[in-house]
């Protein structure tokens, strides 16, 4: 909103020094201080709302230490990081730009799925919340939403690097781009091309039969949408068991896809980085500053001791947007290595359950991999301190994000 408010008084009363707002990297460090102070700041009176109001967290005795010390802290602290998210985007961004209005649309979507599921635990007193196939329904149905929207989208477009190049005087040479064409084009890391279209699935088909069967390319690229979507917030979700785990994680996380999202939507790092340029996904920059600023904010109350729990609202939320992100910057198929802490976390969980059903149907005994499941309640187990754990954790992400990051050039 601020956006329009400063172009108005420019273009009406050229008022001196309001031109900066056209600008993305002032807007978007805007948007991180203003989410920080209101998390910061604004944080701490709902905190002290959830706790008058007797939002504690029901801590099922696991057999941690430090568990039952836990029991009351408020949770549904997701509700902090959306406001620092939601609050700063509307003043600073460009509310007519897809992908905005695609982010807040998630972001208000997950975040009622996330509130409904801590809801039921606090007020139900019912430690499972929203039934499974409930949160999964609105996963998918978000899921759907999302991929239709970028799938069908006239402004969802990407530029491609035109293979004419013009040699200039100085020996410096500028790679034009060819016309905004709507695509499926995705980036594929380690690969020469280090691009892959959806479309070729149907590579056994000409391009006239791929035109009749176009239809079959949709259904593929939104179901790859549903369970990039599903999986990576179900990943953040199981992440979230220790104070800051999820928190800090997450914003390692955020800001490498800030850097992703910065040079594929600025024409001359996509043409230095010879990768596809995405028309208008510069304005996501300023969602992902709000969103930087809204979990560092955050972590200033739920490092431990936490003084407060994200809960689902917080979780579910984050996952689901880091996956909506990188789909935006065309970056989907690197989350496996970006959110690397979200991928071991999700496998140990699956890895424990299948043992255990495998070999109590093969001796009568289940079995387990792993001391605990998720990975951060086995190194518990094994005597290691919560704030270790989540130092090494954001260690860990720190190394993940810098191996996404140069894969870009290393093909």
């Amino acid at each position: 909103m601020l956006y329009y408010l400063f172009n108005f008084l420019h273009e009406h009363y050229q008022l001196p020094g309001v031109r900066i707002f056209q600008y993305t990297s002032f807007r978007a460090a805007c948007a991180v201080l203003l989410a920080m102070v209101i998390s910061l700041f604004y944080g701490k009176k709902i905190i002290s709302y959830l706790r008058k109001e007797q939002m504690g967290e029901i801590v099922r005795d696991l057999g941690l230490t430090g568990q039952k010390e836990k029991q009351g802290t408020p949770t549904m602290g997701g509700v902090i990081i959306i406001l620092a998210i939601v609050i700063p985007t509307l003043l600073f961004a460009k509310l007519e730009n897809i992908y905005i209005i695609l982010l807040l649309i998630s972001t208000l979507w997950l975040g009622v799925i996330g509130f409904l599921d801590d809801y039921i635990k606090v007020f139900k007193k019912n430690k499972e919340g929203l039934k499974g196939k409930f949160k999964v329904l609105g996963q998918v149905g978000l899921g759907v939403l999302v991929g239709l929207t970028l799938y069908f989208s006239p402004q969802a477009t990407v530029k491609h690097q035109d293979k004419n190049v013009e040699q200039l005087e100085n020996s410096y040479q500028i790679v034009r781009f060819g016309e905004e064409e709507k695509s499926l084009d995705t980036t594929v890391p380690f690969l020469k091309g280090n691009e892959f279209n959806y479309g070729n699935i149907l590579f056994f088909l000409d391009d006239q039969q791929k035109t009749e069967y176009s239809w079959v390319v949709l259904l593929v690229f939104v179901f790859a949408v549903i369970f990039i979507i599903t999986a990576v917030s179900n990943g953040a979700n199981l992440t979230d068991g220790i104070d800051g785990l999820a928190a800090g994680t997450s914003s390692v996380i955020v800001l490498a896809l800030s850097l992703l999202v910065f040079v594929s939507g600025n024409i001359v790092f996509a043409d230095y980085l010879n990768i596809m340029f995405i028309p208008r996904s510069e304005e996501v920059l300023i969602f992902c500053g709000a969103f930087i600023g809204g979990l560092i904010g955050f972590l200033w109350y739920n490092t431990y001791p936490a003084q407060v729990f994200m809960g689902d609202t917080g979780s579910l939320t984050i996952g689901g947007l880091i996956a909506v992100l990188a789909l935006i910057c065309r970056k989907e198929l690197m989350l496996p290595v970006l959110c690397g802490v979200f991928f071991a976390e999700s496998l140990s969980v699956m890895m424990q359950v299948s043992y255990f059903k495998y070999t109590k149907k093969r001796f009568g005994e289940g079995r387990r991999i792993f001391l605990m499941s998720p990975l951060h309640h086995h190194f518990q187990k094994l005597g290691y301190h919560e704030s270790k754990i989540v130092n090494r954790a954001i260690i860990v992400g720190i190394f993940m994000a810098i191996i996404t990051i140069i894969t870009l050039k290393i093909r």
